[in-house]
């Protein structure tokens, strides 16, 4: 069983959460966890690096002189790696590094690596988290008042937000997800989670949404 305390934005308790862990997941497979996190880091590598064969480059095909009887170096195309201007003898082309696990192995990972934090106790649970216009100010004092404001944060909350995010957005270290768009990378990758009551009913599906 796992209880975990509820804070208010001004960093007081105001009440307990419990749970099962079994309803996240039956335990944390580091190997799974790795396997999802080097998957999301491959995705995320750009193989843009390209250079011009000698078929890319400008200029004629033809032979620069006849083979014999001018008393030079037998000579081909223009284009030819050998001389300035030609193309690459072994030309660079994008590579796509991208790949994909398995749907419920990719779901798995994160459910576990939520597990996770809470083992590590790296979250932090907020009763709520509503704001009527973008402040950074505001979401910036939430975090000092939790203690967290010289820590990487994942702000987690229930759904989409465009005024939750655009105040959160321009403070280092924080990032903003809703409970839907989760994934390990983000989870592992921030060093506090935090969390808002609803999220968490939403991630264990005790929400009614």
């Amino acid at each position: 069983m796992i209880s975990v305390a509820i804070q208010d934005k001004a960093g007081k308790e105001v009440g307990k959460y419990e749970f099962d862990s079994t309803e996240l997941a039956s335990g944390v497979n580091r190997q799974l966890l790795h396997d999802v996190v080097v998957m999301y880091e491959a995705n995320k590598r750009i193989g843009s690096s390209k250079t011009k064969s000698r078929g890319m480059v400008a200029g004629s095909t033809k032979k620069l002189f006849r083979q014999k009887g001018t008393g030079r170096a037998r000579a081909g195309a223009i284009r030819t790696p050998v001389r300035r201007g030609g193309g690459h003898a072994f030309a660079k082309t994008p590579k796509d590094w991208s790949y994909r696990l398995p749907k419920k192995a990719v779901k798995l990972a994160t459910r576990m690596a939520i597990l996770s934090k809470f083992e590590d106790e790296q979250v932090t649970l907020i009763d709520e988290l509503t704001m009527q216009a973008p402040k950074t100010r505001e979401v910036a004092g939430v975090l000092s008042a939790l203690g967290l404001s010289k820590i990487s944060c994942l702000l987690t909350i229930d759904g989409h937000d465009p005024v939750v995010w655009k105040s959160a957005r321009n403070i280092a270290g924080v990032q903003v997800s809703p409970a839907g768009d989760l994934n390990a990378y983000d989870i592992l990758h921030q060093r506090q989670m935090v969390l808002t009551k609803s999220a968490l009913d939403r991630l264990l599906g005790r929400s009614e949404g």
